[in-house]
């Protein structure tokens, strides 16, 4: 995670999708650097205006339009003349008149406070595919997950999964071996505030590991949670997956 106001920095190979919030109230901020780091994105917050139009390129701007410092449209307006980043306003003002003037100055959405984890990261997949056709697809191995289309393949042919198992895979597939935990998956897949028994989670994974049918794809690390594994190309699906 980047510390608030310092530079986006990918390191080689990284793919990430690189996130600007703009947000002056450091407890919404917080929240939504937490939230979508865990979700596998490089997040850069800063507090004001000047600070936004002194960034590099993003991929996503997160726009809160009540800024301490520069009127938020015109925030936006600046930033879209500058980059080609996907613009999401972020406001607690949902009228019709501040939702028009926002798209009109170059926002690509417009989300109202409050929301959920799940809402957002949707919208910045949404914007994502308008700006970066294909982007959306993950390979990793035999698997090719699909985000747009919600479709997995194993060496090319098509598996079969639940809504539920399809957000599952999404969460781990978004970085490849990194360590998923179960919290972060519950959150991600069910809701933000979800207090129910996590049992459900490994219930859904051993379905999805069964689908899937290939032996440590999906490993689990002990009092953490559970990841991609590194697999050969060959596997053949249906096959004994991990228990």
């Amino acid at each position: 995670m980047s510390a608030p106001g310092s530079p986006l920095s990918p390191g080689p190979g990284d793919a990430a999708t690189s996130v600007l919030i703009v947000e002056d109230d450091a407890g919404i901020a917080a929240q939504l650097v937490r939230a979508l780091t865990r979700g596998g994105y490089q997040v850069e917050h800063v507090a004001t205006g000047s600070d936004a139009l002194g960034r590099g390129r993003p991929d996503v701007v997160l726009l809160d339009l009540e800024l301490p410092d520069l009127d938020g449209v015109q925030v936006c307006r600046k930033l879209r003349e500058r980059t080609d980043a996907a613009i999401i306003v972020i406001t607690a003002h949902g009228e019709e008149p501040d939702r028009v003037m926002a798209l009109d100055a170059g926002a690509d959405d417009y989300l109202v406070k409050p929301f959920g984890l799940a809402e957002l990261q949707a919208r910045i997949r949404a914007v994502m595919r308008r700006v970066r056709p294909g982007g959306d697809v993950v390979r990793h191995g035999p698997l090719v997950v699909d985000i747009r289309t919600h479709r997995v393949t194993i060496s090319g042919v098509e598996v079969m999964l639940t809504p539920k198992e399809f957000d599952i895979l999404e969460c781990l597939s978004a970085d490849p071996g990194r360590v998923v935990t179960r919290q972060e998956i519950l959150e991600t897949a069910w809701d933000a505030h979800w207090y129910g028994p996590t049992k459900v989670l490994d219930v859904h994974v051993a379905s999805l590991r069964r689908k899937l049918g290939v032996p440590g794809l999906i490993e689990t690390v002990y009092g953490r949670g559970f990841r991609l594994g590194d697999v050969s190309e060959r596997a053949d699906v249906g096959g004994a997956g991990e228990a």
